[in-house]
């Protein structure tokens, strides 16, 4: 009886979150390094189907470096990274393209299924809902002046078709992105997944933005995890930023959430995804498991 009573509490605590969100986006990123295991994935995934279910509206953009990484070093490839940024040729390019939309994406939609929702790749028949323009990587030469580096088929993202994502949203499928754009002329581009996350969140006028990581928010203190802030405002970030205590695969998932939030996205939150059921703690509990991101 206790346990039962214990389950209806967590249900009214839930109910306030479920009214407020209701037929709202939130955009949910999930990294490479988090999709480590099935039963994270599957714990993430039931969370995802829950809240499409209770009206929510879910887009779920994912990454995949490390299967990539993986599949380039089975062919005998040594990724090479400038600035957190792939350097992509052509062939590089092929497998990023195979692992996130031929498995990782098919892989997800196929799970999805298996637990009672539908889901879609946003790539439909070669068609990429995603416009991007080649990135360059700035950095400074010794004198000083700016230097444009060239790393190759790495682009970022400039527009989305809307129209796509929201009939995708309003047919009550879930939209999966993987991190692969198009330019205008159908060159294709592998592009940072945080950054597809953020701008997807700013057009769609998203509720919230969601960075599952495998670590528990962001750390004042460095290496210590009990450290993690509940809150941040922007200056706060900026300031963690600025002492190196935000660094490395933290640093672009921070200022994506910065950007998304001075975009008009309400909140922005970064959150452990190995803590099963880390997305619904977070978003129908009051006091949550990550970091929320304000400005």
């Amino acid at each position: 009886m206790e346990d039962a009573i214990r389950k209806a509490g967590i249900l009214i605590e839930a109910l306030p979150y479920i009214r407020s969100f209701r037929n709202k986006i939130v955009v949910i990123k999930f990294g490479g390094g988090a999709m480590s295991s099935d039963e994270v994935l599957t714990s993430v995934l039931q969370d995802i189907v829950f809240m499409k279910t209770v009206g929510i509206q879910p887009v779920l953009v994912h990454g995949g470096g490390p299967h990539i990484s993986q599949e380039m070093a089975r062919r005998g490839l040594s990724p090479k990274f400038v600035e957190g940024h792939r350097i992509t040729d052509r062939e590089t390019l092929e497998i990023a393209k195979d692992i996130l939309i031929n498995q990782i994406s098919a892989s997800i939609v196929k799970k999805i299924f298996e637990l009672g929702n539908e889901a879609a790749c946003i790539w439909e028949n070669g068609y990429c809902p995603l416009k991007a323009e080649k990135y360059y990587v700035e950095t400074k030469t010794e004198q000083g002046d700016l230097k444009k580096l060239d790393i190759g088929f790495v682009g970022k993202v400039t527009a989305i078709d809307k129209d796509r994502f929201l009939n995708l949203c309003n047919s009550c499928i879930i939209p999966i992105v993987p991190p692969i754009a198009k330019d205008a002329n159908g060159d294709v581009y592998n592009v940072n997944a945080d950054n597809v996350a953020a701008f997807i969140a700013k057009a769609l006028g998203a509720e919230k933005l969601v960075f599952l990581s495998n670590t528990h928010g962001i750390m004042t203190q460095p290496n210590d995890e009990l450290s993690f802030a509940s809150t941040l405002h922007e200056d706060e970030v900026h300031a963690l930023i600025d002492k190196k205590i935000i660094s490395e695969g933290m640093l672009p998932k921070a200022l994506a959430c910065i950007s998304a939030v001075k975009a008009g996205v309400k909140k922005a939150h970064i959150i452990n995804g190995m803590i099963p059921h880390a997305l619904l703690l977070e978003i129908f509990t009051d006091k949550g498991v990550g970091t929320q991101i304000i400005v």
